[in-house]
């Protein structure tokens, strides 16, 4: 009985805790186009040219606005808004890959954003690609031996498996990833729209790695456009928009407010979306 209490009390411990979290960009020489969330914002905040600079236009882009909330261990929670509304910003706050401009964020055990996109090389074989991604994501070569089958029956692209990835059509390129970045098991799982691409039977055999993750006691946060995935993943959701944390609550209540369109309620933090 002492056993199944300590387990019921280590499953409901916190796994994430953001306090007063924001994210402001600093956009030099160009004009304000809204929230730089996304991965083509961050580019082209990253192209901009030394003739920016020296220009001296400065403009503030807060992509995060003082959102604050608890994750327990084991629950899955979706992170739903419209397109530059944050969600993207707030998974890579919370993985530790983009410092706050403000507030912290406390994780219990390691966060990994799904994704190995940056150490895959597409002149290399799809099998050579599996070593070095699972090498990237910390497990060793008798690990990712161990659990090769697995990935490759997950990726699910043949004899392609032996080519080089530039021979991959885009399809199989996002499934090899999909199933290189599940063979590790994180204590906190970040997913970014990992689930957009393939087909039906894909979808299917993603969510049930999914499933299988969670059935292991991880925390994952799931960003998607898809209410149904949502639905189907998560228990619980955060609805962002304008980089506020406007609802947070069961998914199918969340969704549902989401759905109808429309303004969206107060943040719930508090914070006028007229300040700042």
């Amino acid at each position: 009985m002492a056993g199944a209490d300590m387990a019921a009390t280590d499953l409901a411990a916190p796994a994430v805790l953001a306090w007063h979290v924001n994210v402001t960009y600093q956009v030099y020489g160009t004009r304000k186009r809204g929230n730089a969330t996304g991965q083509g914002d961050m580019l082209r905040l990253r192209r901009l040219t030394q003739r920016d600079r020296q220009i001296g236009q400065v403009h503030y882009v807060k992509a995060v606005r003082d959102i604050s909330f608890a994750a327990r261990q084991g629950e899955a929670i979706g992170i739903i808004g419209p397109n530059g509304s944050g969600k993207s910003t707030l998974l890579r706050a919370l993985a530790g890959l983009l410092p706050p401009t403000s507030g912290r964020v406390w994780t219990k055990g390691q966060a990994s954003l799904l994704g190995v996109n940056a150490v895959l090389l597409n002149q290399l074989s799809g099998e050579r690609n599996v070593l070095i991604g699972g090498q990237a994501l910390g497990l060793s070569v008798a690990e990712i031996r161990e659990r090769y089958e697995e990935i490759t029956a997950l990726a699910d692209i043949g004899e392609a498996i032996d080519r080089p990835m530039s021979t991959y059509s885009s399809g199989q390129g996002a499934r090899l990833r999909f199933a290189i970045s599940t063979a590790a098991r994180p204590d906190i799982l970040m997913i970014d729209e990992a689930l957009a691409t393939g087909d039906a039977d894909f979808r299917k055999r993603s969510l049930a790695k999914l499933h299988e993750i969670l059935a292991e006691a991880s925390t994952v946060f799931l960003v998607s456009h898809s209410n149904e995935t949502i639905l189907e993943m998560c228990d619980r959701v955060l609805w962002i928009d304008h980089g506020y944390l406007v609802m947070d609550g069961p998914a199918d209540e969340v969704v549902r407010e989401y759905a109808k369109g429309g303004t969206a309620p107060p943040p719930i933090n508090g914070v006028s979306r007229s300040e700042g």
